[in-house]
């Protein structure tokens, strides 16, 4: 059982890795643990976690629908696993994505806040109660344990074909609902993988996913636990998929003929290599090993046919996903190693469940016999240098909570502190190659910001308001604080006073009623004002008058403080008319499918369209 323990030995080195990574995530934010950037919101996390994690665990819906609908009984025996692994994989899902919201702990509001034209409310809710069919569905396996239980597993077994139903209409609305999600991205997502019959094609390939999926795990789970692979199944399995794969790859290349795309697979582009790689490894291959009887029939071809197919179906949603969307966007994404180690973790603690459940409960006909659960033992030393750890189950425990501990420090110390030192809102720095005095506002850090012409706006100002129009609060012994000093966070606001560390022994350490009269209440309203000691807290002939302790967050600090300006001003200058617009700050090269002939006439949605008071009306040609 080495390869039962190995395994588990390096899940648990994986699972600890990532530990680390998400609580970091969850302390101090995305920008610390992601490359994504507002070009590029949606990247590994999504593609693979999200995306690729609903498709994998389409077996089983496709499983339970060839038992139950199709009563093929004699995959009977793989309806357990596969019912598991969807059941973990939608789990996985679940955590994957509270990984990549910026507001986690908002992941409810769908259930409150009903957004019923979204594809992705549908995708919401679709995953939400497919997770608690599943759940219902395997909740008889463990019950079966116990006597304690017997009425309510009963009662579930009696509504096992409407809870079989019901998962496979809630799989395939979302399995297919997750392409309508790219629909409306025509100009960003690639031609190669945009097609107006996007949902067709993620439900024929969610179907042959699933039935690799179950081959695969079947394949490695018995190799693991040294059992005979049921190979007569998945050559079964695999003849399914030659059918299902087939009509993909005939739907998939009519569908870029008639929409007259056929020739952009052969163009020379990166995409297209990425394409024909995709179809070659998805698709074109497992085909030709599945579609002759004795590779379809040895455990070889099944192993390499149906790690093919799982893994490039997951390719192919990482590529809609966000990867070629690149080009469009003008945007480099290259995934960070904290991703990755995310999207490790999160299969690594799904996979150890899945063992866990495989050992305690029956899963298979006959449950595996793994050294951790045989009955205590005296020790045993081969050499006398080695160290007894206890009984089996004890000494595993050992070395899987030290494998954990281990790995988790190692994640810790290797998390990179600069990005978490400089994390909420990062300083504006200065571009002295750009030539003069150009700072670029870049406040999370993300390579997407403005480049902000500091010496022309002082010298427009002219006046001696022009620099606390903009300092118009500076910090104790500071003469021109930047604005980050105190809109701290990116879109949340920020205490600026901290009234713990003044009133702390190790901060200021003020005494109460320094600041409090006796006899009052003591609340901020009362309280004695900030620059009654910080006289040079505000600078004198500011415009801008400071009414609470709370900072707005830096973007609306930032966009109030230049649209203010800027909407004063363009009335004044003829040719600045689009000066309120966002790309008069934001300076991006239009994408390049815009340049295009056909593109030229969707520019104008593409811009704002702001009207500016006592101007004429801007039109799409200005």
């Amino acid at each position: 059982m080495n390869r039962v323990q190995n395994t588990k030995l390096v899940l648990w080195l994986i699972a600890g890795f990532a530990a680390a990574v998400g609580i970091t995530r969850f302390v101090f934010g995305l920008g610390v643990t992601t490359n994504l950037t507002d070009a590029t919101p949606w990247g590994l996390w999504i593609g693979f976690d999200v995306m690729g994690g609903v498709a994998l665990a389409s077996g089983g819906f496709v499983l339970t629908a060839i038992v139950y609908i199709m009563k093929r009984e004699k995959y009977h025996g793989l309806v357990r696993p596969a019912v598991l692994t969807a059941f973990l994989g939608y789990i996985a899902v679940v955590l994957g994505l509270l990984f990549d919201l910026g507001l986690p702990w908002n992941i409810w509001h769908m259930m409150i806040y009903w957004n019923p034209h979204s594809p992705l409310f549908e995708v919401g809710w679709c995953v939400m109660l497919y997770t608690t069919v599943l759940l219902l569905e395997f909740s008889p396996v463990p019950l079966e344990s116990t006597s304690r239980y017997a009425r309510v597993r009963t009662f579930l077994l009696k509504f096992r074909f409407p809870f079989v139903m019901l998962g496979i209409m809630l799989s395939t609305l979302h399995q297919s609902s997750l392409g309508s999600l790219f629909l409306i991205m025509p100009f960003k997502l690639h031609p190669l993988w945009y097609s107006n019959i996007l949902p067709i094609h993620f439900f024929l390939s969610a179907i042959a996913l699933g039935l690799m999926m179950v081959s695969l795990e079947s394949l490695v789970s018995h190799w693991l636990y040294r059992r005979k692979a049921a190979t007569h199944l998945v050559a079964g399995l695999g003849k399914a998929a030659v059918w299902v794969l087939s009509v993909y790859l005939v739907v998939k290349l009519l569908d870029i003929a008639i929409s007259g795309k056929f020739g952009l697979i052969f163009d020379g582009s990166w995409e297209s290599f990425l394409f024909i790689a995709e179809l070659l490894i998805s698709i074109i291959i497992p085909l030709l090993i599945f579609a002759v009887p004795k590779s379809r029939n040895s455990l070889a071809g099944q192993g390499i046919g149906s790690f093919m197919v799982v893994f490039g179906l997951v390719f192919n949603r990482i590529n809609v996903g966000g990867l070629t969307m690149l080009r469009a966007t003008g945007d480099v994404y290259i995934p960070s190693w904290t991703e990755f180690a995310i999207s490790a973790g999160v299969v690594s603690t799904a996979a150890l469940v899945f063992l866990f459940a495989v050992e305690k409960f029956n899963i298979w006909e006959k449950r595996p016999i793994d050294p951790q659960t045989l009955p205590d033992t005296m020790p045993s030393f081969d050499r006398a240098s080695e160290v007894w750890l206890g009984v089996p189950a004890v000494a595993a425990r050992t070395k899987y909570s030290l494998a954990f501990i281990l790995s988790l420090s190692i994640g810790f110390a290797i998390m990179p502190g600069s990005k978490i030192q400089s994390q909420g809102v990062a300083e504006v720095t200065a571009q002295k190659a750009r030539g003069g005095d150009v700072l670029f506002i870049d406040g999370n850090r993300d390579g997407y910001g403005v480049m902000f012409k500091h010496t022309d706006h002082t010298k427009r100002l002219e006046n001696a308001q022009s620099c606390v129009k903009c300092h118009h609060m500076n910090k104790p012994l500071d003469q021109q604080s930047g604005c980050y000093e105190c809109h701290r966070d990116m879109y949340s606001s920020s205490d600026v006073f901290n009234h713990d560390w003044h009133s702390d022994y190790s901060g200021s350490n003020i005494a109460c009623g320094q600041c409090h009269s006796a006899g009052e209440e003591r609340r901020a309203e009362s309280a004695k004002k900030c620059d009654a000691c910080h006289t040079d807290l505000i600078p004198e002939g500011t415009l801008i008058e400071v009414k609470s302790n709370m900072a707005s967050s830096y973007t609306d600090a930032m966009h109030s403080m230049c649209l203010d300006c800027h909407t004063q001003k363009a009335p004044e200058v003829a040719e600045r008319i689009n000066l309120t617009l966002c790309t008069t700050c934001h300076e991006a090269a239009p994408p390049d499918y815009l340049k295009s002939e056909v593109g030229e006439s969707l520019r104008g949605p593409y811009f704002n369209h702001v009207v500016i008071p006592g101007l004429p009306e801007r039109t799409e040609g200005d």
